[in-house]
């Protein structure tokens, strides 16, 4: 057999030897761990605990349908849009030579806009005035040869009787005046085309003029004096097509789409609740004038035309508007319609993400992100068909950098 004595002393450890001197490699090797662990522990600190927010919060309702009168059923935006506005233009193409308007300014009807270049209208009337006194006087001509033509026809008349010349000769003096007659017919044609062309000029002449063809406001001005305009486009990008454009304020409505799947509940002369974009805290009467009776197909929408009770210089065209659609009351005695599925939450809960909505629920001093489906809007809430639920407290205009995790202080509203 062999002996494995002296291979077990091999390895054994010595422990009465000293330790082997560390290396300056090893030594910094460790001094890099210490630094890492320290950094991470203090990132923690910093940031892995989450920002606390302080922010109001709401809790999620059930969705029941009101009983009282003045409630909103559906809510809708649009623009404040004016029913009669037109952009003022010549008649006839010319070069501004005067322009009397600026923007903002009220005019009245009738009043002179603009004036174009008169020169070639001047001229076009000149000549039909005299073109129309040359056909008179060539009239009158016609009158001075008929007198002379019965003088002659008179005595041709009378040398017949007493047979002192021919009946041909009297003949031809009769044929002259007849002839000169029709002329003086013809002449006075013509002098009523010469008259006529005269009117034409005339109204060449006034078409110069832009005058306002209702009362309103100027809200563009569009042509300067020295600028040709016309009531065509000429192309090119060198012509005006109009002197400005007029807005009759007494005319303005809102209108708004409404989506299609909603239209049932807007009926013409429903009354309504306007708010101006500009002006949140002011809410202006008003009804519905009509149902535009078309569909967009892109949008699925329905254009509807609300008119304002109340006129106003602080609304004006293009202002954005949110219009709220009023129900009619009914008695509170009345068997309760069934509650709409889902909950219902503050607007100012819901956050858009491209084409995702969200939410966030405050658990545990923490928000938690939630995808939800939206429903209707009702006055200034919507209802939220999946991802809430009843009782879930939800939190209101969150900052745009919170974030799910983040901690929360809450305020109850």
């Amino acid at each position: 057999m062999v002996d494995n004595t002296e291979m077990l002393k091999q390895l054994r450890i010595d422990r009465s030897a000293p330790p082997p001197e560390e290396s300056g490699k090893g030594r910094w090797i460790g001094l890099a761990i210490a630094l890492v662990a320290v950094a991470g522990i203090g990132a923690w600190f910093l940031f892995g605990r989450g920002t606390t927010w302080v922010v109001a919060t709401a809790v999620a309702q059930p969705v029941t349908p009101t009983a009282t009168a003045g409630s909103s059923v559906l809510d809708a935006s649009g623009y404040v849009t004016a029913r009669r506005q037109a952009t003022v233009s010549a008649k006839v193409t010319g070069r501004v030579a005067e322009v009397h308007i600026e923007e903002g300014q009220r005019v009245e009807e009738g009043e002179v806009l603009a004036r174009l270049d008169p020169i070639d209208a001047q001229a076009q009337l000149d000549q039909a005035q005299t073109q129309l006194e040359a056909a008179r006087a060539q009239l009158t001509e016609h009158k001075v040869q008929l007198a002379r033509a019965e003088r002659d026809l008179k005595r041709q008349q009378e040398l017949v009787e007493r047979k002192l010349t021919s009946q041909q000769l009297s003949e031809n003096a009769a044929t002259d005046v007849a002839a000169l007659k029709a002329r003086i017919a013809a002449q006075e044609r013509q002098i009523a085309v010469a008259q006529s062309g005269v009117e034409v000029a005339r109204v060449y002449l006034e078409n110069t003029v832009v005058k306002a063809p209702f009362a309103g406001v100027i809200t563009v001005k569009a042509a300067q004096p020295g600028e040709i305009v016309s009531p065509m486009s000429a192309g090119g990008g060198f012509t005006r097509t109009g002197i400005g454009t007029i807005v009759d304020m007494n005319s303005l409505e809102i209108e708004v789409d409404v989506n299609e799947a909603y239209i049932g509940r807007v009926q013409p002369g429903q009354p309504v609740e306007s708010t101006l974009n500009a002006y949140p805290d002011w809410k202006i009467p008003g009804k519905v004038i009509a149902i535009i009776p078309t569909a967009d197909r892109g949008k699925a929408t329905v254009k509807v035309r609300i008119g304002m009770d109340v006129k106003d210089s602080r609304i004006v065209p293009d202002m954005g508007a949110r219009v709220a659609f009023l129900g009619e009351a009914r008695p509170v005695a009345e068997a309760a319609p069934k509650p709409l599925p889902g909950v219902l939450v503050p607007s100012d809960a819901i956050r858009t993400v491209g084409d995702a909505s969200l939410a966030y629920v405050v658990k545990d001093g923490r928000l938690e992100e939630r995808r939800i489906t939206l429903g209707q809007t009702l006055a200034s809430s919507r209802q939220v068909l999946s991802g809430i639920n009843v009782g879930d407290r939800v939190a209101l205009a969150l900052p745009a950098q919170a974030k799910a995790g983040d901690k929360v202080e809450t305020q109850t509203q």
